[in-house]
């Protein structure tokens, strides 16, 4: 099909999953009487209001910050649907305070963490580059640790599933497949455009673009890290982008390793699964592209 749309986003929730397509959101969810339940919303995105925050490079870092708070939300009712609960609307104010939380969680671990322990090696390392570059490399060690660890946390386990259900669910829309569980079922759960992929490769990017600095004072060096962070984050969103619609091999060979960090992201979904998925999907694309079985 040539008019597939080609840039629909998800994300995992708690015995679910969420799509997102241009305005348009939708999280379904498997309730614990086997039904489902779906909840739809129209969303503006900041880019919407002001173009010019959707221009290449800078939508990267917008949408990041969109896609963290849209994914709180859908955690959010996820969780109440799954645990049959009544649903509470999350506040602004409780919002901007898990958001930000997260945020700095992540900033701390992954930015300032690997910087202030690097600085400890100075007298051992010597020369910036040597430590920039080990810098760079205990920033993904630590990732990846931390992606291995979650990834044996048995409780994950039904999330991973529900990842690779919307990998596979994307897959059959990108390939203009029906929307059923037959098709979906035949995908891969690897997708280039996924989150995990996103990651790491900003940690690669962060580790190039932060060589070209010297290692200045702890302080000097924890500014220019967090300055340079949203021009990191834009790179990588393009990146991702384009390699999401690449068919070039190189482009494909340079992804690999993040294909390869999915498999500890992602699992094989079953067929209830996949159709919670699919259910999601076809919302989010209003008249959808089929049914699901």
């Amino acid at each position: 099909m040539s008019d597939k749309p080609t840039n629909v986003g998800g994300q995992a929730v708690i015995e679910g999953v969420m799509m997102r397509y241009k305005e348009r959101l939708a999280i379904a969810v498997r309730c614990p009487n086997k039904e489902i339940s779906l909840t739809e919303e129209k969303i503006q995105t900041l880019a919407k209001r002001w173009p010019i925050l959707g221009l290449p490079i800078v939508r990267g870092s917008v949408s990041l910050v969109e896609a963290m708070v849209l994914g709180v939300k859908a955690l959010t009712i996820s969780a109440n649907k799954a645990l049959d609960e009544e649903e509470e609307e999350l506040g602004s104010w409780a919002l901007f305070l898990t958001v930000t939380s997260a945020i700095s969680l992540a900033v701390g671990l992954f930015i300032l963490l690997p910087t202030i322990i690097t600085g400890s090696l100075r007298p051992y390392l010597g020369r910036a580059i040597y430590l920039n570059i080990s810098e760079g490399l205990m920033r993904v060690v630590l990732f990846l640790s931390y992606i291995f660890l979650i990834s044996r946390w048995e409780d994950m386990r039904r999330v991973f599933q529900y990842h690779g259900a919307e990998h596979k669910a994307i897959f059959c829309l990108e390939a203009g497949e029906p929307l059923t569980v037959a098709n979906a079922r035949r995908f891969t759960t690897l997708h280039p455009r996924c989150g995990t992929s996103f990651l790491l490769i900003v940690m690669i990017i962060s580790i190039i673009l932060f060589s070209f600095f010297g290692w200045s004072s702890l302080l000097q060096r924890l500014l220019i890290r967090l300055v340079l962070l949203p021009l990191v984050a834009g790179l990588a969103y393009e990146g991702i982008r384009l390699a999401g619609r690449s068919k070039n091999p190189v482009v494909r060979y340079i992804m690999q390793p993040g294909l390869l960090l999915q498999r500890l992201t992602t699992a094989e979904p079953d067929d209830s699964q996949l159709e919670v998925a699919l259910r999601a999907l076809e919302a989010v694309l209003a008249n959808g592209y089929g049914s699901a079985d």
